[in-house]
């Protein structure tokens, strides 16, 4: 993989660029992509962005969602968009895999593809890119790309707004230990180039629907298991569940760390059963690393102390084995 830098000069001249990221995206997937659109619109190019699925209702409001094409739903356009490209970007993943259904064709692509990432474990055929887990969030990695290019004076409130959002989710609202000083020096760049912080945070935290709400007082009291002398919580949600109170894409975001506001707490896991497979989310508090376990026990990764993974067994099925192995693996 070439170094970022290298594909600056052949970003010189418009070009057709299609942006995508990871199946189910969350805040720092939808606003790399947002913001390094309309970063490279202000370049002059021709700039296409592809979502895997749909986006959360609570990222609806960000600026150019409505030019977001949602492969499930336009699968066709999506792939001749893809093969027409000049440059296939990809951010917030290290895989084309995370990609789902787009996967294979991103990676047997012949266009150079480049990578923006802060992932563990990067794939090695990506032809330019930026592999940096110390980094918060990939929103910050656009950041820096636009400042590598020389171009933070075309940093406006717009693209601030997508970069922050990002930021802010990745970082657990700047808590995780991933949120360094480089960090603040970008909130705070932002902030003098416009960026209106309150109205982001009422956009992602108070725009609740009463189901919603309904829905986490039901999973804390009824889906929420502690294991205290294990030092670990686990949360398990059904489709039934899911079905039950109307819950939709981005509404089960921030459960996995209810348990870890418990005092004891310092591993938890969400078990979201989906129709093919059952989606895990890890989190961990300190020196406890789920992205090995996330990658050993369920094919999965990600970060040190934030991984997901998936399993083929049913919903009890995964549990179950989750429970079996559970006192090799807890925090000690």
């Amino acid at each position: 993989m070439l170094p970022i830098q290298d594909i600056f000069p052949l970003l010189a001249t418009p070009k057709k660029i299609t942006i995508t990221t990871h199946h189910k995206p969350d805040g720092d997937a939808i606003g790399s992509m947002l913001g390094l659109y309309h970063y490279l619109k202000l370049k002059g190019h021709h700039v296409t962005v592809i979502s895997p699925s749909d986006i959360p209702d609570f990222l609806q409001w960000l600026p150019g969602v409505q030019q977001v094409y949602n492969y499930e739903a336009e699968s066709k356009f999506c792939e001749e968009n893809i093969q027409l490209a000049d440059f296939i970007f990809c951010v917030d993943i290290n895989d084309a895999n995370r990609t789902k259904y787009l996967g294979a064709l991103i990676e047997n692509a012949s266009q150079p593809k480049v990578m923006i990432d802060h992932h563990l474990m990067p794939k090695d055929y990506w032809t330019y890119g930026v592999s940096n887990s110390d980094k918060s969030s990939t929103c910050e990695m656009v950041y820096d790309f636009i400042n590598l290019a020389g171009d933070n004076a075309l940093i406006n409130a717009t693209i601030a707004t997508c970069i922050y959002t990002g930021v802010l989710t990745d970082t657990g609202s700047f808590r995780f230990p991933a949120t360094t000083a480089s960090t603040h020096k970008l909130v705070a760049d932002l902030l003098e180039k416009g960026l209106q912080h309150t109205t982001i945070h009422e956009e992602i935290s108070d725009s609740w629907s009463v189901k919603r709400m309904q829905f986490l007082g039901y999973v804390l009291l009824e889906r929420m298991q502690l294991f205290p002398h294990l030092h670990t919580g686990i949360i398990t949600i059904s489709k039934a569940d899911m079905k039950l109170f109307g819950i939709g894409t981005g509404d089960t975001e921030g459960l996995v760390n209810y348990p870890l506001s418990v005092t004891g707490i310092r591993f938890a896991v969400l078990f979201i059963e989906r129709t093919d497979e059952v989606k895990l989310s890890f989190r961990s508090k300190g020196d406890f690393d789920v992205s090995s376990l996330a990658r050993k026990y369920f094919n999965g990764g990600g970060h040190f102390n934030a991984s997901g993974g998936t399993s083929q067994k049913n919903l009890e099925e995964t549990v179950t084995y989750f429970k079996e192995i559970l006192s090799d693996i807890h925090p000690r």
